[in-house]
């Protein structure tokens, strides 16, 4: 039987045993990240060696591309660039893989080029330190440091073929006062290959910018036709395709492209944020810079649009890409228009009298006359949970709504007399006329009354003109009271 001593050494075996494949395992891990760290990163940090610095030429993708894109170049030059119909969908066409590669190459060359503007810049700061003020183009630098070379006589060198004659000059003369000093064998080697590779990668991506432009009419010929080819392979490869695209919202589609600035301490007020690969189009270049904003939006928007229409084929001869395009130049040139100009509005002649106006006493009248009587208004009323009394007329049955039911015990009720209120102006006449201005009784008139029963009787004046007013219209001339009235005026 195994001791307490021999069974505790035999478990710490075990546990050694354990931990070796797992010690093993972060040994490997940490090799690796050391070679990692070794390798790339401390090449990277190497500027001395082109190839260190420069990988992309030498890589399987970017050599497979070139040669794809200079073969499918040469077909199209020859003539034999009729392409068979594709039945399947848009991402599975070969020539559309294709054009979505040597976008994302082109995006890499552009990278690739300013690696090796950096590398030139740093090698020949010791010949010409100058220099990278005065040529701010990494390509126009690489042809100047190609020409220049190892003179220090800049007069010798032409370059009037590569820069305007007023940075010629200023080159010329800041050479002559340079405090640079010539660079050796070894150092001269390697930045003539730096420029040779520049122009390379120059010379590659003209040739894939003119592939891609030979192509997208065809392959998006509405979003090609509004913003051009250069701009429509960009967008189609960064949102990974055209159909992915076309379901992008217009504010993501508007900043593609955006890259952050690094403002170094500078005010961003002039900095224009989310200027993508659209801000590169004719459309916004156009634009004055106040309404660059807004248009970008306006592009991005249709830049939407005609990914929908070219993603599904439904207009493959690209009107709907130009008439949106002449629809777009036309509102942005609506935004410039001056506002109109404001009316100036005459002012009222001083102490003018007013007008006088009518203010309705005509119509006023004509409603009290032809307004709805009485009896109408209680035909058309009706009293709650009682019947309503009808006739026939004709075909018809018209109700009589109230009218014999409100407790008179005529069945026929009697109109009030609609009697027209007259103006101040014609009430104070008819009161003058009647017998003076306070429309008292009149002085002659007499309230003593001759009768052929009694003689002599106490009778009112007034009480006639009453009975009169208050008379039905039909009693006033079928009563045996009344007599013949005439209606001619004393004379």
């Amino acid at each position: 039987m195994a001791t307490l001593a021999e069974s505790f050494l035999a478990d710490l075996e075990d546990l050694s045993d354990d931990e070796e494949p797992q010690q093993q395992q972060e040994a490997e891990a940490e090799g690796e990240d050391q070679d990692m760290l070794g390798g790339d990163e401390l090449d990277n940090l190497n500027y001395d060696d082109l190839d260190a610095v420069a990988h992309l030429t030498r890589s399987e993708r970017y050599t497979s591309i070139m040669g794809a894109v200079r073969a499918a170049t040469s077909k199209i030059e020859a003539g034999d660039d009729a392409p068979a119909a594709w039945a399947g969908p848009s991402e599975e066409d070969p020539t559309y893989k294709l054009l979505v590669d040597c976008n994302q190459l082109a995006v890499d060359i552009d990278n690739e080029i300013v690696v090796v503007y950096n590398f030139l810049r740093d090698r020949y700061k010791t010949k010409f330190p100058e220099l990278e003020s005065l040529v701010h183009n990494p390509l126009d630098y690489a042809r100047v440091v190609q020409a220049i070379g190892n003179e220090m006589d800049v007069t010798l060198v032409d370059l009037d073929r590569l820069l305007p004659p007023a940075t010629v000059m200023v080159v010329t003369v800041t050479a002559t006062t340079t405090s640079g000093k010539p660079l050796s064998e070894e150092e001269l080697r390697k930045v003539q290959d730096g420029c040779a590779m520049a122009l390379q990668l120059e010379e590659d991506k003209h040739l894939i910018l003119k592939l891609v432009q030979q192509q997208m009419d065809r392959i998006a010929p509405n979003l090609s036709a509004a913003v051009g080819t250069e701009i429509a392979a960009q967008l189609m490869g960064v949102a990974g395709g055209l159909v992915n695209l076309s379901k992008m919202p217009a504010c993501n589609v508007q900043v593609l492209g955006a890259k952050r600035k690094t403002l170094a301490g500078f005010s961003s007020t002039t900095a224009q944020p989310h200027q993508g690969f659209i801000f590169a189009s004719d459309i916004i270049q156009q634009t004055p810079p106040s309404l660059r904003s807004k248009a970008a939006r306006l592009v991005g928007a249709k830049c939407t649009l005609l990914a929908r229409v070219d993603a599904y084929g439904q207009d493959p001869s690209g009107t709907a890409g130009r008439n949106m395009k002449d629809e777009m130049m036309k509102k942005i040139e609506k935004w410039q228009e001056p506002p109109p100009a404001k009316t100036a509005k005459v002012l009222p002649v001083p102490d003018a009298e007013v007008k006088k106006r009518r203010g309705g006493k005509r119509y006023r009248k004509m409603k009290e006359r032809f307004g709805m009587t009485e009896l109408r208004k209680q035909a058309n009323r009706m009293m709650f949970n009682q019947v309503e009394e009808e006739f026939m007329d004709g075909e018809d049955a018209v109700g009589l709504g109230v009218i014999g039911k409100d407790g008179s015990g005529r069945l026929r009720a009697v109109a009030a007399q609609q009697r027209q209120k007259l103006s101040a102006k014609a009430q104070k006449k008819f009161q003058l006329k009647n017998y003076g201005s306070s429309g008292a009784t009149s002085g002659l008139s007499s309230s003593l009354a001759f009768t052929p029963i009694q003689g002599i009787e106490l009778v009112n004046p007034n009480q006639a003109a009453q009975d009169d007013r208050m008379r039905d219209g039909t009693e006033s001339y079928f009563s045996e009271y009344s007599g013949f009235r005439s209606s001619r005026k004393a004379g």
